[in-house]
C-alpha cells in the first residue's frame, strides 16, 4: 500500500514509513575516527549525537569507545568527553551531573556510554546503586556480546553457544545471556528501551524521550561487531534488522518497571536466518538451534503477558485518576 500512495497522499494519510526517514542534518561526530569498518558502535553514537544535541556530554568507562575517538590530544567528537575506570561509567555521570547542577547549568544530557562488559558486569554495581537512587542522567548500553576491545572474550551479554575467544568451538558459551532489561525494569526508573541502528526513527526517539524525562534513564542499543560476530563489514545494518525481525531482541519501553510496551511487532523470521549470517554460530547444530529457538518463544510468552498486564495497570490508573478527579471536583462544589 505504501508503494503506491504518492508524496501528498502520504502526507494526507499521516502514514508512517521508516523508509523515508531523515535524520537531523546536525553532525557532532567527524570522520577520522579509529573504530574498524562496519562498527555499529559508531553509528550508534552518531546517531545518538544527532538525537540529543550539542548539550551532551559523555562519560565513557573502558570499552571500544575509549580508543574510537583517536589519540590524544585529537577526537572525533564535538561534545566533551571524560574516560573514567571501567566500573564507574554510571556514578562519574552522576558526579558530573551533580557538578554542573551546582553551577546552576540545566539542560545538559549528561550520557554514560559504555559497553556490554561495563555495563552486565564490571560496572553492574555502580548502575545499580545509580538506578535505585534515581539519579539524573541517561545510560546508553551499546551491546556487542562480548569484550570486543580486549580480544573477544565472553561476557554476562554474550548468547547462548556463542564463540569468543574464552568459550572456543568445542566448549562454547553454556549460559544464556543476561536481561538487563529485566534487571533495570526491577529498580523502577522513570524509563529504560531497546533499540538498534537498523531502525533510526525508534532509536532516535527513545534518545529524545529519554533526554526529556527527569531521572535515571537506560537505552540498550546492540550494537554489530564484524571482527568480534565474524560477520562481513557491510552487513551490520542487516544484521541489526534481523536480530529485531526473528524475535532475538525485542524492541520495547518501560516506564516505572511497571509498563511495558512493544514498540515493533516483529516478523518472526527464522532464527536461523539470524544465526546463519555470524561465523561465531557456524559450529552450532539442529539441536542447539533449536535451544536457541524455544528460549526465545518461552522468552516472548513471559514479555506479551508483561505488556499486557501493563495494559490492565493503564487502564485502573485512568479509573482512580478519573475517581480522584470527581472526587476533587465535588469537594470544592461543596465548600462553594
Amino acid at each position: 500500500m505504501l508503494e503506491k500512495l504518492d508524496r501528498k497522499a502520504r502526507k494526507k494519510a499521516r502514514v508512517h514509513d521508516p523508509r523515508n526517514y531523515v535524520l537531523d542534518d546536525i553532525e557532532l561526530m567527524t570522520p577520522g575516527h579509529v573504530a574498524c569498518p562496519g562498527c555499529g558502535a559508531t553509528m550508534c553514537m552518531r546517531m545518538a549525537l544527532k538525537a540529543l544535541g550539542p548539550n551532551t556530554v559523555m562519560i565513557i568507562p573502558a570499552c571500544c569507545w575509549a580508543v574510537i575517538p583517536g589519540p590524544f590530544p585529537y577526537t572525533a567528537l564535538k561534545v566533551p568527553g571524560m574516560c573514567v575506570a571501567f566500573e564507574t561509567a554510571a556514578i562519574s555521570a552522576t558526579a558530573v551531573k551533580a557538578a554542573y547542577e551546582m553551577q546552576g547549568k540545566t539542560g545538559i544530557n549528561v550520557v554514560a556510554w559504555a559497553g556490554d562488559g561495563g555495563t552486565f558486569d564490571i560496572g553492574l554495581q555502580s548502575l545499580s546503586g545509580a538506578a535505585e537512587r534515581n539519579e539524573d542522567f541517561i545510560y546508553v548500553c551499546y551491546d556487542n556480546e562480548a569484550y570486543m576491545n580486549t580480544g573477544i572474550q565472553r561476557s554476562g551479554a554474550t548468547p547462548y553457544g556463542a564463540w569468543t575467544t574464552t568459550t572456543p568451538v568445542h566448549h562454547p558459551k553454556g549460559e544464556f545471556k543476561k536481561n538487563l532489561l529485566d534487571i533495570i525494569a526491577a529498580h523502577r526508573i522513570p524509563y529504560a528501551a531497546t533499540a538498534t541502528v537498523a531502525f533510526p526513527d525508534d532509536l532516535t526517539r527513545k534518545l529524545k524521550k529519554a533526554a526529556s524525562i527527569r531521572g535515571s534513564k537506560l537505552i540498550h542499543i546492540f550494537s554489530p561487531c564484524p571482527p568480534g560476530q565474524k560477520i562481513h563489514e557491510n552487513q551490520s545494518i542487516k544484521l541489526s534488522r534481523l536480530i529485531v525481525e526473528t524475535g532475538m531482541f525485542p524492541l520495547l519501553e518501560v516506564e516505572y518497571g511497571k509498563y511495558w510496551k512493544l514498540t515493533h511487532e516483529p516478523e518472526f523470521r527464522p532464527v536461523e536466518e539470524y544465526l546463519g549470517m555470524q561465523g561465531r554460530f557456524r559450529h552450532l547444530s539442529k539441536k542447539d538451534v533449536e535451544v536457541i529457538r524455544r528460549n526465545m518463544l518461552a522468552d516472548w510468552k513471559t514479555l506479551r503477558a508483561k505488556i499486557e498486564l501493563s495494559e490492565r495497570f493503564r487502564e485502573e490508573d485512568r479509573k482512580q485518576e478519573k475517581a480522584e478527579k470527581a472526587a476533587a471536583r465535588r469537594k470544592k462544589k461543596a465548600k462553594a
